[in-house]
């Protein structure tokens, strides 16, 4: 396993990209610190990690309180020794534009994206650096922090800020042996999440319905194929592992070639 012996904290334990991140770390033999703002979303992804023979603890936490956050790190190291991975992905969506969105709304969406990474990335380092511990911090993007997207300004302009603030915090902690990158997923093929909800005893939801209502961002991706959550997984696995170990300050996009495809080239044409 490549992260045997390890512990990953992941923020944003949903069953779509956080929970198949915490899962793939989990099957590397990373041990599990499962942080969401709703209960149920920590609990029942530490719920299954342990029911396949992992360890984990499920904690639930606003990533704009940092006194929160610190009580999350505070309980990582006393129930699991310390943190070695941190994975930033709290998030919400607004899809609002410039002209409709609500000077409160934007603020708390920029709190929990940038201020949540911000907070978690501080106090982790904190304790890593303390400990003495080799760390990976990645933050995870999306392709609306890379191109412009109308109706999800706060959105696309926290994404973007992520990526300046990754390469600053890489520079800042290289000296401690802190590896800081980013994972830019792109719009996701919701089967698996579909699967994983129903792994976690979540209610039955239509597949081929949500297929449909993705089916736009699959034809306009040039592999024709939107990625899964275990794809960011292994990726994550990949950064947050030995074989990344040169690797800081860089951005690792997961997206199908969504963000290189030429504009006026639409994939699907035969």
């Amino acid at each position: 396993m490549k992260l045997s012996g390890k512990v990953a904290l992941v923020t944003g334990t949903s069953t779509n990209i956080g929970g198949g991140i915490a899962e793939s770390l989990a099957a590397e033999g990373t041990a599990l610190v499962c942080v969401d703002a709703r209960a149920e979303n920590a609990a029942d992804c530490a719920r299954y990690i342990k029911s396949t023979g992992g360890r984990a603890v499920g904690i639930t936490c606003d990533v704009t309180d940092e006194s929160q956050v610190i009580a999350a790190v505070v309980a990582a190291r006393e129930h699991l020794g310390g943190i070695d991975i941190l994975v930033n992905n709290a998030a919400i969506f607004n899809k609002k534009g410039v002209i409709d969105m609500p000077l409160e709304e934007w603020r708390r969406q920029l709190e929990i994206i940038l201020g949540g990474a911000f907070l978690f990335t501080k106090h982790v380092a904190k304790s890593m650096i303390e400990q003495r511990r080799k760390g990976s911090i990645i933050n995870i993007i999306s392709t609306a922090g890379h191109q412009g997207e109308p109706n999800n300004i706060a959105y696309c302009t926290g994404k973007s800020g992520l990526l300046n603030f990754t390469r600053s915090a890489a520079m800042e902690l290289v000296a401690h042996s802190i590896r800081v990158n980013s994972l830019t997923p792109t719009a996701t093929d919701p089967s698996e999440s579909i699967e994983r909800a129903a792994r976690w005893g979540r209610p039955a939801r239509s597949v081929e319905q949500l297929k449909q209502a993705f089916e736009p961002f699959r034809k306009g991706v040039p592999m024709l194929k939107l990625p899964s959550p275990s794809d960011y997984g292994r990726a994550a696995v990949f950064l947050a592992s030995d074989d990344a170990e040169m690797i800081t300050g860089t951005d690792l996009r997961v997206d199908a070639g969504a963000i290189a495809r030429y504009w006026a080239w639409n994939p699907s044409d035969k």
